[in-house]
């Protein structure tokens, strides 16, 4: 079961345009990244909810031939919580063990481990957790010496924190775990469902991800970049092909681009032009005479950057323009969006003109 209903406000205005799971990260929908992980450990019978531009991910995912997996849809009108989307595809999950995943996540996640292991101790629900430094952005999970959880902490002050084990948005469930979720309203599995389950003494078990796993929720725009940064450069190993989707080419390949660069067909690069940075574009791409590209460039399918251009650290969307002289540092320029020559962007997001601009959260909390 995938979560894809969100609204994802806090990537507003890159939101405005596309639902959350199908911003690109290195060119590739997330969902699909999480598609293909699944798919990569056997799993090809996939749920997901809908609600937030639902006809968006229908149109691109269709029913899973492109990911060569099964994919049903059901569209939520009204939201009822994470674990009440799960809800609204019960009967569809009865008949054995599953796996409930967030469609804003970034992994390269052992889920056939994780899994194992949760059957292994018999758990009625398990948790994937990931270390994290910053125990303050996440939920926390207390476990006792069998990996069982004993309790839960929210956004803990530090010197509070009993651990640095954060839940994932990876769960695996058993059916019977129905039997505690109310049949009507909204309901979550952070607030209600597992802290529920754990003060009735039910078996809901914490699996921490093996050391040197990836995870990201790419929720947020600061994250949404590094976690665009940290794919092109291959410290995320994702599913063979996604990284690069439709616009690779024979020579290239998922994980880091030979020599720093992964060129789309029929995409144009001047002589001139300064390229000292690791390079992803898409196809038909133009960049332009003593253009400068620095650090990580994205660049969607149909790009144009014009002569002088300047952009460090930057992500664009497919058919955008870059214009002649513009400078852009630390930028998400969303899909069909002409940023004007001359001008000067730090950490924005930029979209059509239509579309209000946001500068970017400086803290960059979840």
């Amino acid at each position: 079961m995938l979560l894809a209903a969100g609204v994802g406000s806090r990537l507003e205005p890159l939101t405005t345009q596309v639902p959350k799971p199908l911003v690109p990260i290195a060119n590739v929908p997330v969902m699909e990244h999480m598609l293909r992980l699944l798919k990569a450990h056997g799993i090809d019978e996939v749920y997901a909810n809908l609600h937030y531009l639902p006809h968006k991910i229908t149109e691109y995912f269709g029913s899973g031939e492109k990911v060569g997996m099964n994919l049903t849809f059901r569209h939520e009108e009204q939201l009822s919580g994470d674990a009440g989307g799960v809800r609204s595809m019960k009967e569809h999950l009865l008949d054995g063990t599953f796996i409930v995943v967030m469609g804003d996540l970034l992994t390269d996640a052992d889920l056939t481990t994780i899994i194992k292991e949760h059957k292994d101790k018999k758990a009625l629900a398990s948790i994937a957790l990931k270390r994290v430094d910053d125990v303050t952005r996440f939920g926390i999970v207390v476990q006792n010496e069998d990996g069982f959880i004993t309790g839960f902490q929210e956004k803990p002050a530090v010197e509070d924190a009993l651990s640095d084990l954060a839940s994932t948005g990876i769960y695996i469930l058993e059916p019977e775990v129905f039997s505690h979720i109310p049949e009507t309203g909204e309901f979550g599995f952070g607030r209600q469902l597992f802290p529920q389950l754990v003060a009735k003494g039910l078996p809901v078990l914490g699996i921490e991800m093996a050391k040197g796993t990836y995870w990201s929720d790419v929720g947020a725009i600061p994250q949404y970049l590094e976690a665009n940064f940290d794919a092109v450069e291959g410290i995320v190993k994702l599913a063979a092909d996604a990284c690069v989707g439709e616009s690779r080419n024979e020579a290239q390949h998922a994980g880091k681009p030979a020599g720093g660069r992964v060129i789309g067909a029929g995409t144009i690069i001047d002589e001139t032009a300064k390229i000292d940075a690791i390079l992803m574009t898409g196809k038909n791409c133009e960049i332009g005479a003593n253009a400068k590209l620095l650090g990580h460039v994205i660049l969607g399918d149909n790009c144009v950057v014009e002569e002088g251009a300047s952009l460090t650290n930057c992500l664009v969307w497919a058919n955008s323009k870059i214009g002649k002289n513009s400078d852009l540092n630390s930028t998400v320029v969303a899909g069909n969006t002409t940023v004007e020559p001359n001008s000067r962007h730090d950490k924005a997001a930029l979209v059509p003109q239509k579309v209000e601009p946001k500068k970017l959260a400086s803290n960059g909390v979840k």
